[in-house]
């Protein structure tokens, strides 16, 4: 089962507690944007296996929105962080590098 650590109140809560948001750090366009924007924006997701950044709320909790990085292969966490964030912090981007060598932080915004 999964298991996140709400970054707010400090509570590890399984899956059941959680409700998942989708992919974390996308562009959002709004208005003004072209089509194929907005388009990309709505429906291109990625689905990796591997290291993956997602949405999460402490549904049962707390109620905040927070991001997650983990590897959608293993389930593996590599840790929790405030949903304002713009990217991962370094900590998190560290502790992936040392179990994926190689591995770089793609900037979406």
């Amino acid at each position: 089962m999964l298991t996140l650590t709400c970054p707010y109140c400090g509570v590890a809560a399984d899956e059941t507690e959680l409700a998942a948001g989708g992919e974390a750090h996308l562009k959002r366009f709004g208005p003004g944007s072209t089509d194929a924007e907005f388009d990309t924006y709505m429906f291109a997701r990625e689905n990796p296996k591997g290291v993956h950044f997602e949405r999460w709320r402490h549904a049962y909790g707390c109620g905040k929105w927070f991001l997650a990085a983990r590897d959608t292969n293993t389930l593996e966490v590599f840790g929790t962080y405030p949903a304002q964030s713009s990217a991962p912090p370094q900590h998190i981007r560290d502790a992936i590098t040392a179990k994926r060598p190689g591995w770089t932080w793609r900037d979406f915004a």
